[in-house]
Order: C-alpha cells, then sequence, then structure tokens
C-alpha cells in the first residue's frame, strides 16, 4: 500500500477489504467520535473545512459525510492522496456526496501547508511514517489546522497482530490484505510510544484515547482538552 505506482484490481479489492473491515471493527469510530466531541467549536455561518490525510478509497470521509448529514452540519471535506489510482478509485464510489472533492497533493510542500482547514484528519496514516518524520510533521499539522488534527491509528498488540494475521486468512482476503494488516499493526503504536512521539513534537494540547477495536484516538489542539 506504500507504493504509489501501485495500480490493479488486487488494489481495488483490498480497498473494499479495508472498507468492509472498518466497518466490522468499528475503525470509523474514533473520527466520528472527536467530531462529536469538537462540534460545540465549529465554525459559525459556513460549511467545516475538512482534509483527510492520506485519504485512500474515501472510506472515512463517506462516513464523516453521512455523520455530518445525519446531524445538519454543513461540511466541506477534501481527500488528499498522492495516488492517483486512490483518487480515482475514491471519487468513483464517493459519486453523489456532493461534500466531497479529491484531490492529488504532496503533504510535505509548502503550497499544500498554505491551505488553511478547520480540522485535518488522518485515519490509519501515522504508522506508515518513522517516529523522526511524525515529531516533525505533527507541529506543522497542529499549526493549519484552525481547530484540531484527529488521528485514528492501530494499537500494536499481539492479539490485535494475530487476530487480523488469522481473519484475514480465515475469510480469504486478498493477498494485498493478508500481507498489509498484520504488517500495520506491527508497524503501529503503543500509549507510550503516543507519549513519547507527542513529547518529542513539542505538543502539550492532546487528549489520547483507546478505542475498540485496537484503535487509538488522538485529538490535537486547544479544544482537545
Amino acid at each position: 500500500m506504500d507504493d504509489l505506482t501501485l495500480a490493479s484490481d488486487d488494489l481495488r479489492r483490498n480497498l473494499d477489504e479495508l472498507e468492509t473491515i472498518n466497518t466490522w471493527l468499528g475503525g470509523y469510530a474514533p473520527i466520528l467520535d472527536a467530531l462529536d466531541r469538537l462540534r460545540p467549536h465549529f465554525p459559525a455561518g459556513r460549511p467545516l473545512r475538512l482534509a483527510d490525510l492520506g485519504s485512500g478509497g474515501g472510506d472515512t470521509l463517506r462516513q464523516i459525510a453521512r455523520w455530518a448529514r445525519k446531524r445538519g452540519v454543513a461540511v466541506a471535506l477534501t481527500g488528499l492522496d498522492a495516488n492517483p489510482f486512490m483518487l480515482e478509485y475514491a471519487a468513483s464510489k464517493s459519486q453523489g456526496v456532493a461534500e466531497i472533492t479529491y484531490q492529488q497533493a504532496d503533504i510535505f510542500s509548502p503550497e499544500f501547508q498554505r491551505q488553511p482547514y478547520d480540522i485535518l484528519t488522518a485515519s490509519l496514516f501515522c504508522h506508515h511514517f518513522s517516529s523522526q518524520q511524525l515529531a516533525a510533521m505533527l507541529p506543522l499539522w497542529q499549526q493549519q489546522a484552525q481547530l484540531a488534527v484527529i488521528i485514528n491509528d492501530l494499537h500494536r498488540h499481539p492479539l490485535a497482530y494475530y487476530s487480523i494475521y488469522w481473519l484475514t486468512r480465515l475469510f480469504k482476503g486478498s493477498y494485498l490484505v493478508q500481507h498489509d494488516a498484520p504488517l500495520s499493526v506491527a508497524r503501529a503504536f503503543t500509549r507510550p510510544d503516543w507519549q513519547q512521539l507527542l513529547q518529542a513534537a513539542g505538543i502539550a494540547d492532546y487528549t489520547l484515547h483507546w478505542r475498540w477495536a485496537f484503535r487509538w484516538q488522538v485529538i490535537l489542539g486547544t479544544v482537545a482538552k
């Protein structure tokens, strides 16, 4: 999944499978719960501007759009990804969801960092980077997001690793999901990892909550507490 040139029916199947796994295991709850908590601080008189970093198949944004419609919250949602295939796939799956647009972008570029957003979300994105990279990136995200940064990522734990390892084989998942799902857990975080990382990034305003199933919800921003 880290290969930006990857574009195939196998990748399309993998994205479909990830959406199914996230739906079954409550994988969207950390983002949606955070939005509920932050809702009293949303801007008045205009749509909430939210960008999803590494938006992949766009499933998180589609869940956010449903959440917003149910609550009558106006939103302008942007999916950001470096892989053109991901963007094409996400756009095809998001037809009819007018709140969402997709954009190919380098999130490390000054051009991107000048784009204003109220909220940045990163769902299953942070474990693709080293601790040193994240410690440098997180303060930039917090500075760019006028309200908060919401991170939804995996908890590195033996039970999580072996559960997803056998589930993807029991249900005959694609070779990509069988390979990437356990690897993602192995590259993910414990509570001390997050605490050390946020300290290294110089970030004191945050909340860190464990969520089922084996997820971390991290909210950065002055309103997080």
